[in-house]
C-alpha cells in the first residue's frame, strides 16, 4: 500500500510536469484546476447537506467528567457541557487546539507483563504542526488570488517569514509543514499496531500532501519559477478570464497538478473531518437530559395499551390471585 500510495503521487506530478514541457499548460493551469474546484464544492455541499439532514433523535453527546447535577458536586464545564455558550467552547478547544488527543493516553505492556500508561504527546505535536503550518500556508498563498493583498496576509507574512536572512523569504511554515507530514507518515511506517490497520487511503493523502509541501518548497527555494506570471495566471483564474503566460516553470504545473487532485478527492476523503466535526452530535450537543426531558421529532404515533386498560382487561385474573388493583 505504501509503495502503490507514493508511485501513485509520482506519476500524478511526472504526467504533469511531461505534459507541461510539451505544451499541455492550457490543460493543467485551467481546465483541470477547473473541474477540481467544482468536483471540491459539488462534493463538499452534498456531503455538508447529507450530514445535516440525518436526523439525531437523541443525545448522544461524548462526555468526559461530572455532569450538571446536585449543587454540591462539582462539574465539568467544557468536557460535559450544560449550555450552549459551554458547548461553543468545548468546539472551539476541540478545533482550534485538538484538545481530545491531548488528553488521550496510550497502554502498552513492558517487561514483567507491567501495563503502564502514556500521553500521546508527540501525536499531538504532530498533527497541530501538520494543520496549523497548512492553514498559514493556504492563507499566505491569498496573495496570489487578489490585488491588493489583504493587510492580514501581508501581517502573517512578516510573522511567519521572521527568519528572513536574505531573498527569497524563509518562512517558518514551508519546513513545519513538510517535518510534521513526515513525522505522521514514519509513525505510521515504524508502529505495527498502525501499519496493520493501514490501509490505500490512509497513505494516500499523506503522500499527497507531501508531494504539494515538496514541491512547493522546491518551486520557491531550490528550483524557481516568474511568481509575477504565476499570479497572472490565478488572477485570471478567478476572473473566469484565464491566460497562461510564458515562462512559468513546468513543476509548477506538477504542483498545481496535485493541489487539483487534493482538492477534488477531498470530499470524498476522511479529510473530510474537517467539515464533519461540526456536524458531529457527540460532539455539538449540550449534555442536559437530566434537566430537560427531549421528546424525539420523528416519533410517530403508537398506539399503547395502559394500566387503566390492561387493569380493565384482566381485573378479575388480577384480583383472583391477589394482585392489588386502583378499582374495585
Amino acid at each position: 500500500m505504501v509503495l502503490i500510495s507514493f508511485i501513485t503521487i509520482a506519476v500524478f506530478f511526472l504526467i504533469a510536469y511531461a505534459s507541461a514541457s510539451m505544451g499541455l499548460q492550457s490543460l493543467f493551469g485551467v481546465v483541470v484546476p477547473y473541474i477540481a474546484v467544482a468536483i471540491f464544492f459539488a462534493g463538499l455541499i452534498y456531503k455538508v447537506m447529507n450530514w445535516a439532514n440525518s436526523p439525531v433523535p437523541f443525545r448522544i453527546t461524548t462526555t468526559c467528567g461530572q455532569q450538571k447535577s446536585l449543587h454540591w458536586l462539582k462539574r465539568e464545564r467544557f468536557d460535559n457541557p450544560f449550555t450552549a455558550l459551554e458547548v461553543i467552547v468545548r468546539m472551539l478547544l476541540e478545533i482550534l487546539l485538538f484538545r481530545s488527543l491531548l488528553r488521550n493516553t496510550n497502554t502498552k505492556i513492558v517487561e514483567r507483563r507491567k501495563l503502564i500508561y502514556s500521553t500521546s504527546l508527540w501525536l499531538w505535536l504532530g498533527a497541530i504542526a501538520f494543520h496549523w503550518s497548512f492553514l498559514i500556508v493556504l492563507i499566505r498563498h491569498i496573495r496570489l488570488f487578489t490585488e491588493p493583498t489583504p493587510f492580514f496576509v501581508t501581517v502573517l507574512q512578516d510573522v511567519d517569514g521572521f527568519m528572513q536572512v536574505g531573498v527569497p523569504v524563509y518562512y517558518a511554515t514551508s519546513f513545519i509543514l513538510i517535518i510534521a507530514l513526515a513525522y505522521l507518515l514514519i509513525r505510521r511506517l515504524v508502529s505495527p499496531q498502525l501499519r496493520y490497520i493501514s490501509l490505500y487511503n490512509d497513505y494516500f493523502p499523506l503522500f499527497l500532501l507531501l508531494g504539494i509541501a515538496v514541491s512547493g518548497f522546491w518551486l520557491r527555494y531550490i528550483g524557481k519559477t516568474d511568481l509575477t506570471a504565476i499570479k497572472e495566471l490565478t488572477m485570471g483564474l478567478v476572473s473566469f478570464n484565464p491566460v497562461v503566460p510564458a515562462g512559468i516553470n513546468p513543476l509548477f504545473f506538477g504542483h498545481l497538478f496535485l493541489v487539483s487532485i487534493l482538492l477534488a478527492y477531498f470530499p470524498f476523503s476522511k479529510l473530510m473531518h474537517m467539515a464533519g466535526v461540526f456536524l458531529s452530535p457527540t460532539r455539538n450537543l449540550a449534555n442536559n437530559n437530566r434537566a430537560k426531558r427531549h421528546v424525539n421529532p420523528w416519533d410517530y404515533p403508537v398506539k399503547v395499551h395502559t394500566y387503566e386498560e390492561y387493569e380493565d382487561e384482566f381485573r378479575d385474573l388480577m384480583k383472583e390471585v391477589e394482585i392489588p388493583v386502583d378499582k374495585d
